[in-house]
């Protein structure tokens, strides 16, 4: 392969060997130095970290129309997490995750975008969603209810609350009451899994639309009785806040009960990021966040990423504006 820049040995195999062992399986440049020493390559993590920097720039176009093709979507996800950058101006940053689709391969759209910011202020998701108006799921972050989206909550998040509530203790008999329901109502969503939108629609309303509501009534009819400084009491305060934004999801098919796969989306950067610790500036954050967007849609999409950015990058170099061959199913489709 012909390398994309002058007098180096940077073919789009070997960029795309480095990508994928750091962003897919999480080696920090210094040890593939290390690994690539040992057979007797000398290639610098500085070397590397410029090439990282020039992928990123190489392959932003195709990440931008992932992310028109992402807002262009009835439904989506969002999830953020801190990340150390050390020459940024504020001590923690973050990488917002926004994705669509359910990362199932030949099931939808999965795109899987991340985008980096030296804040978790709210104009870092308004800015991004650009005005997007259809349904999002989140967790309870406040700066999400500043978009013009519809927001959906997660019940995964409300369960949780009741779980840490519980903790050691088999005899909180109140938390076992919340968690018995929310356990009927994933349990409905089983029995549901891969039918049709319209199904889900009815089987929602008939079985799960009562148990909601006794949930609610529940969540209502507790929280005076339980001091708010307590665990319960914060697990209920919690679920009551987010219960209109929850029970949403009993109204479109095509919502889910909870927010797992933004979740999921966000956890291989988040293993990740406990070997490479930190990035060192923030135009290597950004390129970072480009690099994740194309890994992680590249496995929502059962593609082979070696081999997906491999020829990401040299058709790009030679096509950098003819995009639509690039897209994950269109590249399945040859």
């Amino acid at each position: 392969m012909t390398p994309l820049t002058p007098k180096s040995i940077a073919t789009p195999s070997l960029l795309s060997q480095i990508i994928m062992c750091k962003y897919q399986f999480g080696l920090p440049l210094y040890r593939q130095e290390t690994l690539f020493s040992d057979i007797g390559i000398e290639l610098s993590r500085q070397t590397m970290s410029s090439w990282m920097l020039r992928c990123a720039e190489l392959l932003s176009h195709l990440y931008q129309r992932l992310k028109e093709i992402l807002l262009s979507q009835a439904v989506i996800h969002g999830d953020e997490t801190p990340l150390n950058v050390i020459n940024a101006e504020k001590a923690t940053s973050y990488m917002w995750l926004y994705c669509c689709g359910d990362d199932k391969p030949g099931k939808g759209t999965n795109i899987d975008l991340f985008d980096y910011h030296n804040s978790r202020a709210a104009h870092c998701v308004v800015d991004f969603l650009d005005g997007y108006q259809g349904y999002m799921h989140v967790d309870g972050y406040k700066a999400y209810e500043q978009t013009k989206a519809t927001l959906v909550a997660c019940l995964a998040h409300i369960r949780r609350k009741f779980i840490e509530a519980k903790g050691n203790n088999k005899k909180t008999v109140k938390a076992d009451v919340a968690l018995n329901l929310i356990r009927k109502l994933y349990g409905i969503e089983q029995a549901i899994k891969g039918k049709s939108v319209s199904e889900k629609f009815t089987v929602r309303q008939q079985k799960a639309k009562p148990i909601v509501d006794e949930l609610y009534q529940w969540l209502l009819k507790h929280k005076d009785k339980i001091p708010p400084q307590m665990a319960l009491g914060k697990a209920i305060t919690y679920a009551i806040n987010q219960f209109e934004k929850f029970r949403r999801y009993l109204d479109d098919g095509r919502l889910s009960i909870d927010n797992n796969r933004a979740e999921r989306a966000i956890k291989p950067f988040v293993i990740g990021r406990k070997n490479w610790l930190f990035s060192n500036t923030c135009n290597g954050a950004h390129a970072s966040a480009i690099l994740y967007s194309i890994v992680q849609t590249a496995k929502a999409n059962d593609l082979v990423v070696h081999d997906y950015i491999s020829t990401c990058l040299q058709h790009i170099a030679e096509q950098p504006s003819n995009l639509e061959p690039l897209l994950p199913w269109n590249i399945k489709q040859g």
